[in-house]
């Protein structure tokens, strides 16, 4: 099975050759390296830019005004920070142009913790992105969603902000991308550029691969219970099924749901769960204050209050300016395996 770079890697291939993608660049994006994560490795329309965040941003937004379809990626999310103001105008165009102006861009950041990356390399950034109207904002936690949501991503008409948890980067998913090679040392000796030299070396892409499309909106049932849900996305979603499978044994029945999309999100699955359930925890590792599972929590209250059995939980990051290079501040800063299992095991023991 593909791991999420790889996804990513030949969803964009796709979009450069079906869907009309003109530029994917950014810092390191082109040849030799291919994206520091490898996620553009061997595409033909990439360029390296220029170590500016902002010029990145404005490039895109002129490139996509242009008639163009550009892919930009700024390297990390931490370093998103200092283009909001264009993000803005990029979010606002459609709308206070009354349609006459789409922006067609897609820009793709890592986001999350998980490697180490201390104070500079380890920011979320869906609660701001959350905040910033006019895009489309979506974070997959599996190779398949990020193949079908990036596709989704390089045919809308205005801009989508693509989210990826760089802590599942390497992880290889469960369910096989449609038309990757069944043989998964046999897509990397396709796909994956070599140690050393690269100057001669050429990707051999999949010739079956298809537009596989996740449609922004639709969340995902990926654990059925009764007793409780949990609602997540990235990297702390695999965490959340795998407690709610853990719990299963001392009789505790937890729902888990991929949000998959933030914004447009999908409110109905919610909904029908918590009916059913009657207790919710969100879950993700944004900071705790004015998280986006907090705009949750405050719906869930006032649409669904006189089904609740229990008060809807967030589980997030530490409100820290940071978090630490050590591998216990990292632990500590941001929710793990124990903390939702504890979470999980707390609020479905919580009764009316």
């Amino acid at each position: 099975m593909a791991n999420m770079a790889q996804a990513i890697r030949m969803a964009l291939h796709y979009a450069e050759e079906h869907l009309g993608v003109t530029d994917i660049f950014g810092e390191d994006v082109g040849a030799p390296l291919g994206g520091v994560f490898t996620c553009t490795q061997g595409l033909k329309t990439t360029w390296n830019s220029p170590l500016d965040e902002r010029g990145i941003i404005g490039a895109a937004m002129g490139i996509a005004m242009a008639g163009g379809r550009p892919v930009a990626e700024i390297q990390f999310c931490d370093y998103v920070y200092n283009t909001i103001d264009l993000l803005k105008l990029a979010g606002n165009t459609s709308w206070s142009t009354f349609g006459d102006w789409n922006l067609p861009m897609v820009v793709r950041t890592p986001v999350g913790s998980g490697i180490r990356g201390s104070i500079y390399h380890s920011h979320s950034f869906d609660a701001t992105m959350t905040h910033i109207a006019g895009w489309k904002v979506v974070m997959p936690s599996t190779p398949l969603d990020a193949y079908g949501l990036l596709i989704t991503a390089c045919q809308e008409k205005n801009p989508v902000m693509f989210l990826e948890p760089k802590a599942l980067l390497r992880v290889k998913g469960e369910e096989r991308i449609p038309g990757e090679p069944e043989d998964d040392r046999a897509l990397s000796k396709l796909i994956d550029a070599p140690l050393g030299d690269r100057s001669q070396w050429k990707p051999q892409w999949p010739t079956g691969l298809e537009a596989y499309a996740v449609p922004f909106g639709k969340g995902k049932i990926v654990r059925e219970g009764t007793q409780l849900t949990v609602v997540s996305y990235g990297r702390t979603l695999p965490l959340c099924t795998k407690a709610a499978e853990t719990l299963a044994a001392d009789g505790i029945s937890a729902e888990v749901i991929d949000l998959r999309s933030l914004w447009p999100y999908d409110w109905e699955l919610i909904k029908a769960s918590v009916q059913k359930t009657g207790r919710v925890l969100f879950v993700n590792e944004d900071t705790e204050v004015t998280n986006f599972g907090e705009h949750l929590v405050r719906r869930t209250v006032e649409e669904l209050f006189y089904s609740l059995l229990a008060p809807p939980r967030l589980l997030a990051g530490k409100f820290l300016p940071g978090i630490g290079l050590a591998d216990a501040l990292e632990m500590a800063s941001v929710p793990q395996l124990g903390d939702i299992t504890t979470a999980i095991r707390s609020l479905a023991g919580e009764q009316p």
